[in-house]
């Protein structure tokens, strides 16, 4: 081989060898998702830009919205809010209502729903989820209706190319009606998928995984945070308490999933630190 061609080709391999070592060093960022209610004290007081702006710096890619009401997420039109998430790299892949049974409602899955559905597939989302049964919507006859309530939901949602959820908290484990966890009737009786909280789930002193092998396919959604190891068990930035999220995601594919966001209820520090922390965190795990 002539000398030229020969310190060409080694310069080419020698430029393969950095371009593969620095693949290494620096692996694909994980498409990490954001509920955006872990900031809703931020939102409030320094509005949406900001605060949107911000979490696309921490390196989220995407966000799960709450508080839509009257035709609006965030106080801004869908064609308004979807050019903010546009301009800041964000996607709005889910977001959470509540059941409008409650007196005063003006929106959610009794109320608007169809406008409401309209909405989010303007946006781009593809799930739109309860997030929560307020206490006096806990009662057997209460469940019953709720099965019907999200069947019916849920039809409306599909028409429109999206799937409603169901978002737990822990009561949902520890209360019973019939004998049976409200959680496994709702699983048993409606047709939406289940955008499963890990921190409720393991408070509850329940294990996501058997979950995942009885109902396979049904938990394409996660909220990811942490339980601080204490007697309280608080909630925690992710990564820094004792959820083992290695072991849980290794079951990802058994449980369908395909989103999963950050969410911390309560904060002991700003909440853009802790949310900096998780997503930190979870970008230099060997899960997620």
């Amino acid at each position: 081989m002539k000398r030229r061609k020969f310190l060409q080709t080694t310069a080419g391999l020698g430029a393969l060898a950095l371009l593969q070592l620095q693949a290494e060093a620096n692996p694909q960022a994980k498409a990490v998702g954001l509920q955006l209610y872990t900031l809703r004290d931020d939102i409030q007081k320094q509005g949406i830009e900001k605060i949107l702006l911000e979490v696309a710096k921490l390196g989220y890619k995407k966000v799960e919205n709450f508080g839509y009401g009257q035709g609006k997420f965030f106080k801004k039109t869908p064609a308004e809010y979807s050019r903010l998430l546009k301009d800041n790299g964000l996607t709005a892949i889910s977001g959470h209502y509540l059941s409008g049974r409650m007196p005063g409602a003006t929106d959610g899955l009794t109320k608007n729903w169809e406008k409401a559905v309209e909405d989010a597939a303007t946006i781009g989302q593809k799930y739109v989820v309860l997030a929560y049964l307020m206490d006096t919507e806990r009662k057997a006859d209460d469940y019953k209706q709720l099965f019907e309530i999200l069947n019916k939901s849920s039809d409306v949602a599909l028409k429109s190319g999206l799937n409603l959820g169901y978002h737990n908290h822990d009561f949902e484990f520890t209360q019973k009606i019939d004998g049976e966890k409200p959680y496994d009737l709702i699983l048993k009786n409606t047709n939406v998928i289940m955008e499963m909280d890990l921190y409720w789930v393991v408070k509850a002193g329940e294990n996501p995984t058997e979950y995942f092998t009885k109902y396979p396919n049904r938990f394409p959604l996660w909220h990811v945070k942490d339980m601080a190891n204490t007697p309280e068990k608080e909630f925690a930035e992710v990564g820094v308490g004792t959820i083992d999220f290695a072991g849980i995601f290794k079951q990802a594919s058994l449980a369908g999933l395909k989103h999963y966001f950050v969410e911390q209820d309560v904060c002991k520090r700003p909440p853009l630190e802790s949310i900096k922390i998780s997503i930190d965190n979870i970008q230099k795990g060997k899960w997620g």
